[in-house]
């Protein structure tokens, strides 16, 4: 099978990004796996924006409704907790 044709994307960086991708053996490498893992961890509600359209809100704060952010004991990461679950996230 033949392989897909990539294509160049450009974008625009200030001086002190532009350094420190200097340094990278292999800065293509190294944006195409940054660019894979953030797009991995993208926020599943706001899909990246950062924001939430009025109708979303509107969900979110019925969904807030019946759970809670916690703190997780073991990684401290903050976390939604259902409050059918125990302590942590986990069912009881």
């Amino acid at each position: 099978m033949k392989n897909p044709k990539q294509e160049i994307v450009t974008f625009k960086v200030d001086h002190s990004l532009l350094q420190a991708l200097h340094e990278m053996p292999n800065r293509s490498e190294f944006i195409r796996r940054a660019i894979l893992e953030a797009l991995e961890n993208v926020c599943p509600l706001c899909q990246g924006t950062g924001a939430l359209t009025p109708n979303q809100k509107k969900h979110w704060e019925t969904f807030a409704g019946g759970h809670s952010l916690e703190e997780c004991d073991n990684c401290h990461e903050i976390h939604l907790v259902c409050e059918n679950q125990g302590k942590n996230g986990h069912p009881e």
